[in-house]
Parts: structure tokens; C-alpha cells; sequence
């Protein structure tokens, strides 16, 4: 377990690293789904490693070592955790829960008042037009969702633009791209290592969007104008949503309309495939070492009872029924099962 517990740790990482170069070079809709991917996993472990590197040092008060009936002394001997590594794991892991659960209070009121939002928005259809001059064009997530726009916005956009700009919009809603931007949010709480995948995973979904106005538009270049455009006339305006054509770093957008699109590489996700299924490997790892562990510290406690007579552990890591659990309680022919 001393090493395989932390390579969750050197994976979420990697991770956090890569990120930004696997949103530039993958198509934005793959790049999406991996990193929605790598984030849960790499989160997951972050918490089982964070767990067990706790549970180490837990294990070892001489409490909850009676409680459990094994040997603090055997326990210390197999397990070189340090108690201030211990200690500071299950700090963590405490702070971390706390922020993943208030992280999720928010993202349901975010939630039910963007559904609120929609059912006061006039008309029924799936586009609605604001009476505002300020620049305003996202997408509201609900049931079903909405493309709000304002009039300011429309008559800064010719009309290709416009159709360039519904059809982002659009976009956001068709994907449900808010539920990837909770698990991003989600997944950072829970791990900080993993904000610049946030960051990563929101210009993601806002490429998606772009590619898939350019597909419906059939120009490139007049989605990279709306893009701009855009960005410009609502440069100092607040935006009531993420989910908006002026979000994620706009340069890099326009700079990517204008180029072909992007080519499907199969390497990076392989790479990324591996780094998960190692990830995911040596938690189990870890895990299964700390079961061992257990084993032997309540296999050397029943040593210890019965002066060296019991039975050693069998390799399914399970105790034998002749493993008594004092020298008072074998004189009475008494088993702990």
C-alpha cells in the first residue's frame, strides 16, 4: 500500500497538467466526454487514497484497535504511515467532503432557479427575445431549456451571425452541456488539484457549441465573426449564465473557426485510458493491501492470546474458526465468527 496509495495522487496530476493541451488538440465534443471521464475517476481516487491513508492512522488508536480486535503493535509494523500523514490525510478528506457537499447545495439552486427563470421568460418557444439594449445572448438550462437573446445583441450581428449565434446556443442546450459543467464543479470541490479541468471542460463546451453552429451555418469564418462580435459588444456586460457564446477564452475560438477542424487522434485518449486504468488499479491495490493488513494485525493478536498456537491466515486473507480472541474466552471453548 506505501506506494500504490499514492498514485492517484500523481494521476489527478498528470491530470490537471494535461488538461489544457487535450482541450486545444481532440475534437471538443471527445474532449468533453475524456475529461468528464478522467475527472470522476481521478476524484474518486483522490478520496479512496485520502480514505485508506486516514484509516491507517485510525486504525492505530488503541480504541478503536480493541474495538476491532487487532494488534496496534503488528498493525504499526506492516503500515510505515507516518501518523502526521494520517493525520493530515483525514484532515483533507474532511475538508474536501464538506466542500463537495456545499458545491452540490449550490449547483442545485443554480438548478432550480435557472428552471424558474425559464417558466417567467415570455413565449413558449425555445427562443426568447429580451426588450434590453445591453448585449445578451445564452442558454438557459430547464425543461426544457430556453436561448435567451436580447435586442442589443441582435442588432450588433448581421444575419448570418445571428443564425451562427442561436445555433451555439442551441447547441449548449441539445449537448445539456450544464451537466457537464456540475461534474467538472462537482469533481473540483471534491479534488482542488482538478480546477484547471473546470477551466479546461468550460472553453471544451464552448468549442463544441462553435463546431456545431459551423456545421449548421456552413461557415467557419461568419461563426468566427458572430464569435467576435459578440465578445466585443458585450465586453463589460454581466452574463446571468455560463452557457454563453461570449464565454471561454475568445481568441483562442476565433483563432480555431478560422483553421480547419480539428483531426481525430486516437493516442492522446489511449494515454489518458491508461493513466485511469492505472488509477484505478493501484486504489484497488492499495485497498486490498490494507484488507491484508487487518489480517495479519488480528491473526498476530490471537498470537499473542493463545502464546503462538493459532492458526496463520489462509491466502483468501480470512481467519480460521480456531482464532480465539483471549485465553479466558478459549478456556471456555468460546470462537468469535
Amino acid at each position: 500500500m506505501l506506494i500504490s496509495v499514492y498514485i492517484p495522487f500523481l494521476v489527478t496530476a498528470a491530470l490537471a497538467v494535461l488538461a489544457a493541451p487535450v482541450a486545444r488538440r481532440l475534437p471538443p465534443r471527445r474532449a468533453a466526454w475524456a475529461l468528464a471521464c478522467a475527472a470522476l475517476v481521478t476524484a474518486v481516487g483522490w478520496a479512496g487514497s485520502l480514505a485508506l491513508l486516514a484509516f491507517s492512522g485510525v486504525a492505530q488508536i488503541p480504541e478503536i484497535a480493541e474495538e476491532g480486535r487487532w494488534s496496534v503493535t503488528a498493525l504499526r509494523a506492516e503500515d510505515p504511515v507516518y501518523l502526521v500523514v494520517a493525520a493530515g490525510s483525514a484532515l483533507l478528506l474532511g475538508i474536501c467532503v464538506v466542500s463537495l457537499v456545499v458545491a452540490a447545495v449550490r449547483q442545485v439552486r443554480h438548478l432550480v432557479r435557472a428552471r424558474r427563470e425559464c417558466a417567467r421568460l415570455p413565449g413558449r418557444t425555445e427562443l426568447a427575445v429580451i426588450d434590453d439594449d445591453v448585449p445578451l445572448a445564452f442558454a438557459l438550462p430547464g425543461a426544457p431549456g430556453r436561448v435567451v437573446v436580447s435586442r442589443g445583441m441582435l442588432c450588433c450581428l448581421g444575419d448570418g451571425e445571428r443564425e451562427a449565434l442561436l445555433a451555439h446556443e442551441r447547441a449548449h442546450l441539445r449537448g445539456r452541456h450544464h451537466l457537464f459543467q456540475s461534474l467538472w464543479r462537482l469533481t473540483a470541490a471534491l479534488n482542488p488539484l482538478l480546477r484547471p479541468v473546470t477551466v479546461a471542460g468550460e472553453f471544451v463546451l464552448e468549442r463544441w457549441a462553435d463546431e456545431a453552429a459551423a456545421e449548421r451555418v456552413g461557415d467557419r469564418r461568419v461563426v468566427a465573426h458572430a464569435v467576435g462580435r459578440a465578445a466585443l459588444a458585450s465586453a463589460g456586460a454581466s452574463r446571468p449564465a455560463a452557457l454563453a457564446v461570449t464565454g471561454g477564452v475568445v481568441p483562442q475560438r476565433v483563432r480555431a473557426l478560422l483553421a480547419p477542424p480539428p483531426a481525430r487522434r486516437s493516442l492522446p485518449l489511449l494515454v489518458g485510458g491508461l493513466l485511469l486504468a492505472v488509477c484505478c488499479a493501484s486504489l484497488a491495490n492499495a485497498a486490498s493491501d490494507s484488507d491484508q493488513m487487518l489480517d495479519g494485525a488480528q491473526w498476530a493478536l490471537c498470537t499473542e492470546h493463545t502464546g503462538g498456537v493459532a492458526t496463520a491466515p489462509t491466502d483468501h486473507g480470512h481467519r480460521p474458526d480456531a482464532c480465539c480472541v483471549g485465553p479466558d474466552r478459549a478456556e471456555h471453548g468460546e470462537r468469535r465468527f
